[in-house]
């Protein structure tokens, strides 16, 4: 028997290949090597006559991943792989009903809807039955049947509670008959109806059992309460599952993903050998160690600790900037000594907690020229709330734009069909006008629709009023307010994204009129126009990559920017009051740590805009939770640096600086240099009494917290937000503060 694949593996990577025939589970860290366990395993049991190809199923949580796994395997046996069953939860359970389509009660040649098919079908749904979608939104009902199905639940089983929650179970029910009727399925039915099928059917359920010996799960952290039980029914009593994961990266609990299905696997299997992976292949231990002492402030784990042969390597860069335009401009500085040291742009990624941050970092590489590239997603001009809300704005601007009119007239949804605007593009032609002027003089349309076309034209009349009168971000306000974007978005499940970044064109419209001479509304749109076109890096060109830490699961970069640690970015204000939310946030941070190779850079605003004003933050909790020796503060050139204070707690272990520390240049390699090779002059200079986040007291404003420091000597000043009166700027040497 050829084992020369089994050559390289280290001794828990090759005792998990070479286990007997029971059920595993493998805790694989951070760049562990877990798609090379996992292969090499199926290969081995192959190999060792132990079992057939046909033998073997294998989950997976996405299409590329499994298309990998499969090209793996050939590498390393010369098999036909096409017979194998090797791929996710989704397109396994589409095998399994187009195989067995009559006993699903399933047409041969059903077809799948894609999340945007479902909609269009609960739209459809709720018009034959004259249902008033203002008081039952479908996406609302689109978010309440996936949910439901993806716990199993069908209509008798969904829970009803009041007159508005049996109405949506009653609609669950009629949707569920439209769907048998007309020969569909959605995402979440193809894994129900599979474990359906196989639970009701007994001879079927024996038949896969005894087929399939060997289960193989990627990814276990991710499993859902549903598709855990799918592999349970699957695996059977004599069965055995060989599960990969790792609890302290499961971050999809909005998704569903259960965390405690690895703890509930280890007893509903017996499983006897949790191996762990914790040799990692990717990062230097500096790195490995500032995750390994974040994620331990997590209860309940299964336990790992991550190293490295490959050394310490750098420290961890953390810059506590002043502003968010300043991290971002500090970003920027850096990425531009990294690429004339030799780095790729497209080997550096920036990261942050939610899309809406991605603004202001945005426009500091525009600026810059840098090239760069929304992984996973938009960049923030393009997206379409925001889209949305500039065409209202665009309208304002100039009511005759027929784009930005047919983009929102029927946005959000106002009873406004597509025979609607049909009609009135046709008389909008035959009279030679724009839609905005047929709408006011020439409205062709009935009763109903021409009073929501008139609601529409009265919306757009008020803003254009308000464009000569008000200042931009009140404009922007207005718009949002007027167009109901931000209600329409807040009654989606995972709406609060786009909330978020609707808020935050107030954000830029500020910034503009603080930046531009001109910043009446058409500079704005144009400028907004420019961001969105312009320096988009073609396909395989070099360029940064911008994520959210999300997006950035599973990917690995030379150099990684983390950027806005502050308390209510990251944690996210929506988990931190919560035990389990503030875990997965924190699960969510170390992930973002490892996905560094050499480089690591940490970095959080003391002001920041939100919703148009000055906020002032908090380091994140995080930040503390992480060593100081493996960290190297920077700072822009003669500031002073106190650093992030949050705890006072007895033998804590976080940023306790008595002193600020000094830098000398904004070429931040010279930070490095030690504090006595600060002149003595200089140190007297810049010493500061305070510390950023430090309590204190004053005898006319009151109680407040210290967020920032600037000047030397006489000229100090120290901004303080008190709770009272507000954000102040005080001379340190007449403000008379009292540390609390």
């Amino acid at each position: 028997m050829n084992s020369s694949f089994l050559s390289g593996l280290n001794p828990e990577q090759l005792r998990a290949v070479t286990l007997p025939r029971e059920s595993a589970l493998v805790l694989a860290g951070a760049g562990s090597g877990k798609t090379r366990v996992l292969t090499t395993r199926i290969v081995h049991l192959i190999q060792s006559g132990e079992t057939s190809p046909g033998a073997i199923l294998a989950v997976t949580f996405t299409n590329k991943a499994a298309k990998e796994m499969l090209m793996r395997i050939c590498a390393m046996l010369p098999i036909n792989t096409r017979g194998m069953w090797v791929g996710t939860f989704h397109g396994l359970c589409n095998r399994l009903l187009r195989a067995h389509h009559r006993e699903a009660r399933l047409p041969q040649l059903f077809q799948i809807l894609d999340s945007q098919d479902q909609f269009a079908a609960i739209k459809r749904l709720l018009k034959t039955l004259n249902v008033d979608d203002e008081k039952f939104p479908p996406r609302e009902l689109q978010y309440f049947i996936n949910a439901n199905k993806e716990e199993g639940r069908r209509p008798k089983d969904a829970e009803a509670y009041d007159d508005y929650s049996r109405r949506m179970v009653e609609l669950y029910k009629a949707y569920e008959e439209q769907c048998q009727r007309e020969g569909v399925v959605d995402f979440a039915e193809l894994l129900l109806r599979s474990y359906e099928l196989l639970l009701n059917d007994e001879v079927l359920r024996e038949h896969y059992r005894e087929r399939f010996k060997f289960v193989l799960v990627d990814e276990f952290q991710d499993t859902n309460r549903l598709q855990y039980r799918w592999l349970k029914l699957l695996a059977g009593n004599g069965g055995t599952i060989f599960a990969v994961g790792d609890d302290d990266q499961s971050i999809y609990a909005f998704r569903g993903a259960h965390v405690g299905n690895m703890q509930d696997f280890q007893r509903d299997f017996a499983v006897k050998h949790l191996i762990k992976l914790e040799q990692n292949y990717r990062s230097h231990g500096n790195i490995l160690d500032a995750a390994n002492a974040l994620i331990r402030n997590n209860r309940g784990r299964l336990g790992k600790e991550l190293w490295t042969d490959a050394g310490a390597g750098e420290p961890i860069r953390l810059y506590a900037a002043p502003s968010d335009n300043d991290e971002a401009a500090f970003i920027v500085e850096e990425v531009k000594a990294l690429r004339n040291d030799g780095w790729r742009l497209s080997d550096m990624a920036l990261l942050y907690r939610s899309n809406a941050q991605s603004r202001v970092l945005e426009h500091a590489l525009f600026s810059s020229s840098i090239p760069y590239r929304v992984y996973g997603g938009l960049r923030f001009f393009e997206r379409m709330e925001v889209k949305h809300c500039l065409a209202y704005l665009r309208l304002a601007a100039n009511p005759d734009d027929d784009g930005a009119f047919l983009r929102v007239v029927n946005f959000p949804p106002r009873g406004l069909g597509a025979r609607s605007v049909e009609q009135l593009q046709e008389a909008a032609e035959k009279a030679g006008v724009s839609l905005m002027q047929a709408a006011s003089a020439h409205n062709p349309l009935s009763a109903r629709a021409a009073a929501s076309l008139q609601n529409f034209v009265q919306i757009i009349e008020r803003l254009k009023q308000s464009a000569a009168g008000v200042n931009l971000p009140e404009l922007v306000e207005e718009a949002l307010e007027l167009s109901q974007l931000r209600t329409h978005y807040q009654t989606e499940k995972e709406g609060a994204d786009r909330v978020e970044n609707l808020n935050e064109i107030v954000n830029a419209a500020t910034a503009f009129m603080q930046e531009e001479e001109d910043s009446a509304l058409v500079a704005f749109l144009t400028h907004a126009s420019l961001e969105a076109g312009e320096h988009e890096a073609g396909e395989g060109a070099d360029a940064l990559q911008l994520m959210t830490v999300h997006s950035a699961k599973g990917l690995e970069f030379s150099a990684v920017f983390l950027s806005g640690l502050e308390e209510g970015l990251f944690p996210h204000e929506n988990s931190a009051a919560e035990a389990e939310g503030l875990e997965e946030e924190r699960r969510l941070m170390y992930v973002a740590i490892t996905r560094a190779r050499k480089r690591l850079y940490a970095s959080y605003a003391g002001s920041r805009m939100l919703h148009g004003q000055l906020r002032y933050g908090l380091p994140s909790r995080f930040l503390e939770e992480i060593p100081p020796q493996l960290c190297k503060v920077i700072q822009p050139e003669l500031q002073a640096y106190a650093a992030p204070v949050r705890s006072t707690k007895v033998g804590g272990t976080g940023w306790r600086a008595n002193e600020p520390r000094y830098g000398y240049s904004t070429r931040y390699e010279a930070a490095t240099k030690a504090d006595a090779q600060v002149p003595q002059a200089m140190r007297a200079k810049i010493e500061y009494p305070f510390k950023i986040g430090q309590n204190v007291s004053h005898s006319k404003f009151g109680a407040g917290v210290v967020m920032s420091f600037e000047g030397v000597g006489p000229d100090a000043r120290v901004m303080v937000n008190f709770k009272q009166a507000g954000t102040k700027l005080l001379a340190l040497e007449y403000a008379k503060l009292q540390a609390v």
